[in-house]
């Protein structure tokens, strides 16, 4: 089976989640990463973040472009981990225009290319402003909202970071006739964690790769402001973005179902079946087989 061509649009370096599902997305075999945008805040940040990341994963073939963003008041937090690093020494592609990056992946493709998003929607709502007719060649598939649970598996929707940073941006992407349109809520996504033996195995890892998602998570760890994590040397954060990675090549471990939903102004995903259709994780069917699905993809 040929791998399935995918863009990576990320806020990578805020919340760490992004960066394990970076290096979940660099050791599946079933995805072939064409392009990584990064979005939201400081955009030129995130995508010197990705290049040390790609550099010290010995992936730099993969291009970067440079999305919209507001470096005002932005949360650095994996800022440390950059020190000493000579982005103008990079061999890899960094493209100024992450927009138009975007759109010449999708032209250059044969393939259906499956837009993975794990930020907020800006990047892809522009493309589509510039060329409406990619979604007819492509997938999306994103980490966003929350349906019937909220964050940490909490009874009761809530408005979502990816969306109520960026509401009209996502209602925009939600409109357009995508191949297919798919989603992980809070539902699914924000179950996601490892610990014990599991963690231990990446925690432990001599693999270049996973020495620097641990550097970077220590580093997170301490600068973070939303929440406290001292337990770095003993299980993850939640790791939301990753289960968006999984729904790229497969669904099995999940319960799916379509769902017409209504985005309010303030970010909550309201099912409305005068809403947009969606293919969305609403459950579990196996949440431990993917926690060892995940190690696997991790710690090849």
């Amino acid at each position: 089976m040929k791998s399935i061509p995918v863009i990576l649009d990320t806020d990578i370096g805020t919340d760490i989640d992004d960066t394990w599902a970076l290096a979940m997305l660099l050791n599946c075999p079933e995805l072939d990463p064409r392009l990584i945008t990064t979005v939201s805040g400081d955009t030129t940040y995130r995508a010197h973040l990705a290049a040390k990341f790609l550099q010290t994963a010995g992936r730099t073939d993969i291009p970067i472009g440079i999305g919209i963003g507001n470096p005002a008041g932005a949360l650095n937090f994996q800022q440390p981990w950059l020190n000493g690093f000579d982005v103008d020494s990079y061999p890899g592609r960094i493209y100024p225009d992450g927009i138009q990056a975007i759109l010449d992946v999708i032209a250059a493709s044969p393939q259906p290319v499956t837009v993975i998003s794990i930020g907020v929607a800006t990047n892809i709502a522009r493309a589509l402003e510039r060329n409406p007719g990619i979604a007819a060649k492509c997938r999306f598939v994103g980490m966003h909202g929350s349906i019937h649970f909220g964050y940490g598996g909490a009874p009761g929707a809530v408005p979502e970071s990816n969306v109520r940073y960026d509401v009209e941006s996502l209602r925009k992407v939600l409109a357009a006739p995508w191949r297919e349109k798919v989603i992980t809520p809070l539902d699914t996504c924000g179950l996601v964690a490892l610990d014990g033996e599991r963690y231990q195995k990446v925690y432990r890892s001599q693999n270049p790769t996973l020495r620097a998602l641990i550097e970077n998570y220590e580093i997170w760890a301490k600068l973070v402001t939303w929440m406290t994590v001292d337990y770095t040397d003993s299980k993850s954060s939640t790791l939301f973005d990753v289960v968006a990675v999984y729904l790229a090549y497969c669904s099995d471990l999940l319960e799916m179902e379509n769902i017409r939903l209504r985005i309010t102004d303030d970010g909550l995903t309201l099912p409305d079946p005068e809403g947009d259709e969606v293919l969305a994780a609403l459950r579990w069917r196996d949440l431990d087989a993917f926690l060892d699905h995940l190690l696997e993809r991790l710690n090849p």
